[in-house]
């Protein structure tokens, strides 16, 4: 299903236009009760620290606001760049950060305080703020407040108050340190009523030893917050609320950078890597003076990820205990403890080769990177983490692959999208999964597809009452548009130009982007290379499809007349239909209209402007049983097929 695969078992979906858990909301109450304070910490199992120098220094009491922080004032915060120094210590599941990070008053009004959150695990120990003199310490309160951003149920907030308001516009840096542990949580989900295996599975993330049985994994807003943020609150049973806020936040990463400087304290073997927002990377190991066997050998590894924007995602961090094994084709690359393991991945990903090749060029970017992990799947463009198994299918592992090994063919992971091209980025693996469904089960299995995600997109549409909630695809921050509606556009495109003039304007558009990284910058760019390639003109449908968010077509089928053409040679001239159309909805249509009967079918397309209506003729050699309008590949507001059955003819006199 569109947005859904199966990795590796097909029977264990997985639903990625909205975070896993929310699969489990189905059976879950929407009215649950939220506990009056955070369940108490646990104390900490023991361990030896290296560095134990910040630990000395006491976390503050937490002290709430005699005024409570509303969203308006966390919706105010914007970080522009997050610089931190991250030390992990997997032995005790704790982590140590100094991060320095510039914010900004992103609202219209003056802001007297600075909310920023973390994980209710972690604690807020010091903060200063830059001045014309250096940086002075900042006053400052914390206190944890419901959120089910963070999987805990729980977030620290902070909240510090500048020597002078921030006005409108206004930026001001900060130095904080905070410390604290992370550990699995169940907390969230199973206050909401979902059984502890199924939540433990789902909400896995944590600082763990480094080992073949585990290691640490972060995959940060709307998981686990290990870093600072600004966001507003959100729970479970708020209907869509949680996953429009994520949605939202991922977007505005588009403009934020980071830089991580990780320092991985271990007893033992160490970490072989880490890969951060899905770039792998070596840790270097420091020189050992020791003379321990490994069992005691205490040590520290680090690994530096320059400044760069985050890019459309929640930052995510992890540690592994394997080096990565590439495939001899150099598609995946694939990191488990298990033997042979690799093998069934290395060849699905080379199954779609055909089709990946023949649509964006033969060449991948990047190869995508794989990881071992026992709970649900999580994806972060070209890098997945998922249960993986050595007696895997790659029949039916294949499309799990689908979106990981496109994004990697497209750009490396390191390359930041420009938002307005984030529905490219999102939309062609979408499309391309549809590609290969189509390919492998027949035409009528991916149209069942498209038509499932039409009834997605039109709920997601805002109504004429709304415009403000309207998402541009250049501007769009949710699944419904970077993902489903885009990849009906790249479908309407193929429909339009044809399979051959499609491929060959795709694989040039990436060839652009090879030569020239910054070519997506332009929101127009995709748009005047496909034109440029089929010497065709795409205005008219890129203006209602792309750049505006005009609704969905509304089509009807006003009327349709079958005529016979005259006898030739003694035989039937066969009919000539006429098919009236109209479209009530504000987005101009191209679709199908087909003439059937028993096995015999026409085909004519028809362009439908808005509120408008528009006739077509369709030319058939047979007795016409029915006309077909819109076969489901351009969504609309009220279904996607339209079919009129015709009478037969009467016999003649």
């Amino acid at each position: 299903m569109l947005l859904k695969s199966c990795f590796p078992d097909p029977c264990k979906a997985r639903e990625l236009l909205l975070p896993a858990v929310a699969l489990l909301l189905l059976a879950c109450p929407a009215n649950a009760q939220i506990p009056a304070q955070p369940p108490a910490e646990t104390a900490p199992p023991p361990g030896q620290v290296i560095s134990s120098a910040p630990s000395e220094i006491a976390v503050p009491a937490d002290v709430r606001p005699a005024v409570p922080i509303t969203d308006a004032e966390r919706s105010s915060v914007e970080i522009a760049s997050l610089n931190l120094d991250l030390h992990l210590v997997p032995a005790d599941a704790r982590e140590e950060t100094h991060a320095t990070l510039i914010v900004r008053n992103a609202s219209s009004a003056t802001l007297a305080r600075i909310p920023l959150q973390l994980s209710s695990t972690l604690h807020w120990i010091s903060a200063s703020a830059a001045t014309a003199d250096g940086l002075k310490p900042i006053p400052f309160t914390q206190s944890p407040i419901a959120t089910d951003a963070d999987h805990t149920g729980y977030a620290q907030e902070a909240v510090f108050t500048p020597a002078e308001p921030l006005a409108a516009g206004v930026s001001v840096t900060l130095s904080v340190v905070y410390r604290g542990e992370i550990k699995p949580s169940a907390d969230r989900l199973e206050l909401i009523g979902a059984p502890h295996d199924r939540a433990i599975a789902t909400d896995w993330d944590a600082i763990a030893a480094t080992s073949d049985a585990s290691a640490t994994a972060l995959r940060g807003f709307g998981n686990v917050i290990w870093y600072p943020v600004a966001a507003p609150v959100a729970l479970f049973g708020s209907g869509n609320q949680l996953f429009e806020l994520i949605a939202r936040e991922r977007h505005r990463n588009t403009a934020e950078t980071m830089r991580l400087r990780v320092t991985v304290e271990y007893v033992g073997d160490p970490p072989d890597s880490v890969i951060f927002d899905g770039q792998l990377q070596p840790l270097v190991k420091a020189p050992d003076s020791d003379d321990l066997t490994i069992d005691e050998t205490h040590g520290v590894a680090t690994a530096d990820f320059p400044t760069a924007p985050i890019g459309f995602r929640a930052p995510s961090i992890f540690l592994t205990a394997q080096h990565a094994e590439l495939s001899p084709d150099q598609l995946v690359n694939v990191i488990t403890p298990q033997e042979n393991a690799a093998a069934p991945y290395a060849a699905a990903a080379a199954s779609l080769q055909p089709v990946l090749s023949a649509l964006l060029g033969p060449t991948p970017r990047a190869p995508l990177t794989l990881l071992d992990h026992p709970g649900e799947p999580f994806e972060d463009a070209g890098f997945v983490v998922a249960q993986l198994s050595a007696a895997a299918d790659p029949k039916l592992i294949a499309p799990a692959l689908v979106r990981g090994l496109t994004h990697s063919r497209l750009s490396p992971q390191s390359r930041p999208i420009p938002a307005a091209s984030l529905w490219i980025d999102e939309g062609l693996p979408e499309f391309i999964s549809l590609v290969w469904k189509e390919r492998t089960e027949g035409r009528e299995a991916a149209i069942g597809e498209l038509r499932h995600a039409a009834v997605l997109i039109a709920l997601a549409e805002p109504s004429a009452e709304a415009p403000d909630k309207a998402q541009p695809l250049t501007e769009a921050y949710s699944d419904a548009f970077l993902r489903l509606k885009s990849a009906f556009v790249f479908w309407q495109l193929r429909e339009l130009l044809g399979d051959e003039l499609f491929s060959k304007s795709l694989t040039a558009f990436r060839h652009s982007l090879a030569l020239n990284p910054a070519f997506d910058r332009d929101p127009t760019g995709f748009q005047k290379s496909m034109e440029k390639t089929s010497n065709r003109d795409l205005a008219w449908f890129f203006d209602d499809w792309v750049y505006k968010d005009k609704g969905l077509p509304d089509l009807t089928i006003v009327q349709a007349n079958p005529r016979p053409l005259p006898v030739r040679a003694g035989k039937s001239g066969g009919y000539i239909v006429a098919v009236e159309v109209r479209n009530d909805g504000d987005a101009v249509a191209d679709v199908p209209v087909t003439v059937r009967s028993g096995k015999l079918f026409a085909i004519e397309r028809l362009r439908i402007l808005a509120h408008s209506s528009a006739s077509t003729r369709v030319v058939f050699e047979g007795t016409p049983e029915s006309v077909e309008v819109n076969d489901g590949s351009v969504p609309e507001l009220r279904g996607t097929n339209h079919t009129l059955d015709f009478p037969p003819p009467s016999a003649p006199q």
